[in-house]
């Protein structure tokens, strides 16, 4: 987790008053967008991908990557504590989920057929987190 940052608690009905039903579904019950779906996926602007649940930045542009998914991708997260992993063993087979390391939102999960320099792929649910373009200097 973030150095000196507090885990975010809610309960189950703020979290529904603050996140869309979509968003609710994917990083609360652990849900999956439909592949394609995500207008993030597409997002080749610099910037930062933050999480939904808290804001809490997670990637940046400089590690995304068209992976051929359906899902925005990355070789890895912006700091080795934004995010935390599982083990998912769901749907009768072996995953790794990721989650924020802050309110604990499902955002995807991670396998080990990435790009180099890490050879991961973050396979994120774009639903899951918004983005900040850079401020460009005029």
């Amino acid at each position: 987790m973030p150095a000196n940052k507090p885990k975010i608690i809610k309960s189950e009905a703020e979290w529904k008053a603050m996140l869309s039903p979509e968003a609710f579904q994917v990083a609360r019950k652990h849900g999956t967008e439909r592949a394609g779906t995500s207008p993030l996926n597409k997002e080749k602007r610099e910037g930062i991908f933050h999480c939904v649940g808290c804001g809490e930045p997670l990637f940046s542009s400089d590690a995304k990557f068209e992976s051929g998914t359906g899902w925005p991708s990355f070789f890895k997260p912006l700091s080795k504590d934004a995010v935390a992993e599982k083990d998912d063993s769901s749907f009768f087979m072996r995953r790794t989920e990721v989650h924020c390391a802050i309110c604990e939102a499902h955002l995807g999960h991670v396998f080990n057929d990435g790009p180099k320099p890490t050879g991961l792929r973050y396979c994120m649910n774009g639903v899951a987190m918004t983005f900040t373009p850079n401020e460009t200097k005029s």
